[in-house]
């Protein structure tokens, strides 16, 4: 059995258990393998994402916490590159940084080799996109995740600069550049905030008042949510 079907088959057999879970003796019979490796691989499951809780102990063992399930991971190693592609080339992205962390662990749950012949075919892929501040990003990502109230440093095209106190509504991607889409309350309207003219940003304490996608705007037609969804 190959490592990415194996960890597979272990996640469901976690899931199956209940809240009874199974030791990690009975795991390394039942799939033929040492106890080490069966630690290794629910320890890969565990990074990958999968709610894994352990209980030390007689009695004890690891089981998936309730609903939680990790799906196949079965990639060719030229999709596999196809996502390292996508998330390196675009540093600038909202949330770049987890997306980054998301598909090394989609790596790492890989088979062995399809990993192996992956890492070679990335090693010919390279990017040369050099991302923002970190600082603003981690504002803005995290004043949209939470729909808190964003205050920012903006500069206009002209050069001047302006403090404001923005409601995050969405991200938008157009001409190659990131946008901040957002209520202004010194303007008192919906605003596109370019990214790159943001000099400082910081998450305020104040919740957002409720402005939704709706008042942005009709979209471009080629325009589309990463959710694949139109609608």
């Amino acid at each position: 059995m190959k490592r990415a079907e194996r960890l597979h088959a272990l996640s469901e057999m976690l899931r199956r258990s209940g809240s009874r879970g199974c030791t990690a003796e009975r795991l390394a019979e039942e799939f033929g393998v040492s106890v080490r490796t069966v630690k290794r691989d629910l320890t890969a499951l565990e990074n990958s994402g999968a709610p894994i809780w352990s209980r030390p102990g007689p009695g004890g063992g690891y089981g998936l916490v309730a609903r939680g399930t990790l799906p196949p991971v079965s990639l060719t190693p030229v999709q596999a590159v196809a996502l390292l592609a996508a998330v390196s080339a675009a540093p600038d992205a909202p949330y770049a940084d987890l997306a980054s962390a998301g598909v090394r662990k989609i790596m790492d749950v890989l088979d062995p080799r399809t990993r192996a012949k992956a890492e070679e075919l990335a090693g010919r892929v390279w990017v040369d996109a050099p991302p923002p501040p970190r600082a603003i990003r981690s504002a803005l990502e995290e004043a949209m995740a939470e729909q808190r109230v964003v205050r920012i440093r903006y500069i206009s095209r002209d050069g001047d600069r302006t403090t404001r106190d923005v409601e995050p509504v969405m991200f938008a991607s157009a001409n190659g550049h990131w946008y901040l889409i957002g209520w202004c309350r010194l303007r008192s309207g919906m605003r596109w905030f370019l990214v790159s003219r943001i000099e400082h940003a910081s998450v305020t304490r104040v919740a957002c008042s409720g402005h939704g996608i709706d008042e942005v705007g009709v979209p471009p037609a080629t325009a589309r949510p990463v959710n694949g969804r139109s609608g």
